[in-house]
C-alpha cells in the first residue's frame, strides 16, 4: 500500500506498553512496507515472537523508551530481537533516512537546566566514573541504557535525514525539550514523530506530530489505528 505515488507506506507506532496485536492485525489487512516503534515497547516475550504473525517482507524498527529498561527482561526482548535500533543513527527504513534518538532526559543531564555541558560526553564516559557494582553487564547501568546523552544528540545534528524519530517530544509541547526542536532543525527532516506522552498532535507549521498510546500513522500523518486501548 502507498499512500502518493513512489513513496513507501512506513508506519510510526506510538508507546504499546506490551501489546502488539493491533499491529500485526493492521499489517495483514494493509500490508505497510515498514514499521517504526517510537519507544515503550515493554515486550512481555521476546519482540520477535510478539510480531511472529507480521507478513514478510516488512522492514521493523525501533526506538527505546525509558520503560525498555524497567528490567532485564524488558531490555533482553527488545534489544536481543535483531529487529534495528535506531538510536542515536541514521539507517534507511523501506527506503528512507530514518534517524533515531531514544530514551529520556534525566540526570546526569537535563538539557532545561541552564549549566555548559560538553556535547561529546556520552554514556561509555559517564559509566567510568561509576563503580564497577553500580555496571551492567560491564557498562551502562541498566536505567541508563535509555538516557539520553549531548554525544547522542550532538552525533546526530552532524547528519542530516528525511526522518526523525524521538521518544521525548519537541518543545512544541509544554513537556517537550528545545534540544529536541533543535536538532530536527539541523537535520532539516521533513518530518518527525515522537511517542512517549500518550497523546496524538499534529503540531501545526511544523514537520513534528506526537502518536498516542497504541496509535499508528503513516509517513504522510495520516492515522491507520487511533489507539487508545487499555
Amino acid at each position: 500500500m502507498h499512500t502518493q505515488k513512489n513513496m513507501p507506506e512506513i508506519w510510526f507506532a506510538g508507546d504499546c506498553h506490551g501489546k502488539f496485536a493491533h499491529i500485526v492485525s493492521a499489517a495483514h489487512k494493509l500490508r505497510p512496507d515498514g514499521i517504526v516503534f517510537l519507544g515503550d515497547l515493554d515486550c512481555p516475550s521476546p519482540l520477535q515472537d510478539e510480531l511472529g504473525d507480521l507478513p514478510e517482507h516488512i522492514e521493523v524498527a525501533y526506538i527505546p523508551g525509558n520503560h525498555d529498561s524497567d528490567s532485564e527482561s524488558n531490555w533482553d526482548n527488545l534489544t536481543a530481537s535483531g529487529f534495528l535500533n535506531l538510536h542515536s543513527t541514521i539507517a534507511k527504513v523501506a527506503g528512507v533516512r530514518i534517524a533515531g534518538l531514544g530514551g529520556v532526559f534525566r540526570k546526569p543531564w537535563n538539557p532545561r537546566n541552564q549549566t555548559v555541558v560538553d556535547p561529546l560526553f556520552s554514556g561509555a564516559e559517564y559509566a567510568k566514573t561509576l563503580g564497577k557494582g553500580n555496571l551492567f553487564r560491564g557498562g551502562l547501568p541498566l536505567r541508563h541504557r535509555t538516557t539520553i546523552f549531548p554525544a547522542d544528540v550532538f552525533e546526530l545534528s552532524q547528519h542530516s535525514a528525511d526522518v526523525l524519530v524521538t521518544h521525548e517530544a519537541p518543545d512544541l509541547h509544554e513537556l517537550g525539550f528545545n534540544t529536541i526542536t533543535q536538532l530536527a532543525q539541523r537535520m532539516r527532516v521533513a518530518k518527525a514523530f515522537h511517542g512517549h506522552l500518550h497523546q496524538s498532535i499534529s503540531y501545526l507549521s511544523s514537520p513534528w506530530q506526537a502518536v498516542g498510546f497504541r496509535s499508528i500513522v503513516n509517513l504522510c500523518g495520516e492515522v491507520i489505528y487511533p489507539g487508545g486501548d487499555t
